[in-house]
C-alpha cells in the first residue's frame, strides 16, 4: 500500500491532548508512543510540540494528532487554541511527586472550561512507575480516576510499559462514544461492541474503565 492509498483509507482523525504538571514525563509519552524511543535529555516543552502516528483498530485505520503543550504558567495563553476540537485528553502524573497528582484538579477544571466537546474522553496516566521512590500509590490514582470518570493506567514512558495501551484504550472509547467523532468514510464502520457498556472494570492493559 503506497502513502496516498493509506491516507485515503484513513477513517478518521482523532485530536489528542496531554497535559499535567512540568516534568512529569508529557513529552516522553509522546516520544515513546510515536517514536518508540526514551531519552533523558529530554526538556521542557516550549509552548506546544505535536507528533501524528496512524494505528489500527479493529482494522479500520486512525490518524492520531497528539499535542503535547507545556506546564508552565507562561504558556497558559496558548489554552483555549489548545483544546479546541480535541476528541481526547491524558492527564499526566509523576508517582513519585505528589504535588504533581495533587495539581490534578486544577488541569481538570481547565479541561471543562475550554474543551468544546462535552464528552471528551478522559484518561488519567501515573508516569514513572519504573522509579523506587513511589509518592502515589496505585490506589490513589485509581480513586481519582473513578470519582472524576476517566480511564486510569499506570505506565513507564522509560521501559515503554503500558504507553501504548495508554493511547490504544484512550482511542478505543472515543470511537465508542456517540457523536464525538466524525468517519471520513460513510462507507466504514467499526465494531467495538464487545467493550462497550463497561464500568470500572480492568481491561487487557490493566487500566481501568470508570
Amino acid at each position: 500500500m503506497n502513502i496516498m492509498d493509506e491516507y485515503e483509507n484513513v477513517m478518521t482523525t482523532l485530536k489528542i491532548l496531554i497535559i499535567g504538571e512540568s516534568f512529569v514525563g508529557k513529552s516522553s509519552l509522546l516520544i515513546a508512543y510515536t517514536d518508540d524511543t526514551f531519552s533523558d535529555d529530554v526538556g521542557a516543552t516550549i509552548g506546544v510540540d505535536f507528533k501524528t502516528k496512524k494505528i489500527k483498530i479493529d482494522g479500520n485505520l486512525i490518524n492520531l494528532a497528539i499535542w503535547d503543550t507545556a506546564g508552565s504558567e507562561r504558556f497558559r495563553a496558548l489554552t483555549p487554541n489548545f483544546y479546541r476540537g480535541a476528541h481526547g485528553v491524558i492527564f499526566v502524573y509523576d508517582v513519585t511527586a505528589r504535588k504533581t497528582f495533587e495539581k490534578l484538579n486544577s488541569w481538570l477544571d481547565e479541561v471543562n472550561a475550554y474543551a468544546d466537546k462535552p464528552n471528551i474522553v478522559k484518561m488519567l496516566v501515573g508516569n514513572k512507575i519504573d522509579k523506587d521512590n513511589r509518592e502515589v500509590s496505585r490506589h490513589d490514582g485509581m480513586l481519582w480516576a473513578r470519582s472524576h470518570n476517566t480511564l486510569f493506567i499506570e505506565a513507564s514512558a522509560k521501559t515503554r510499559e503500558e504507553v501504548g495501551c495508554a493511547f490504544e484504550e484512550l482511542v478505543e472509547k472515543i470511537l465508542q462514544t456517540p457523536g464525538l467523532w466524525d468517519s471520513n468514510k460513510t462507507t466504514k464502520t467499526i465494531n467495538l461492541e464487545s467493550k462497550t457498556n463497561k464500568s470500572a472494570v480492568s481491561t487487557c492493559c490493566g487500566g481501568y474503565f470508570s
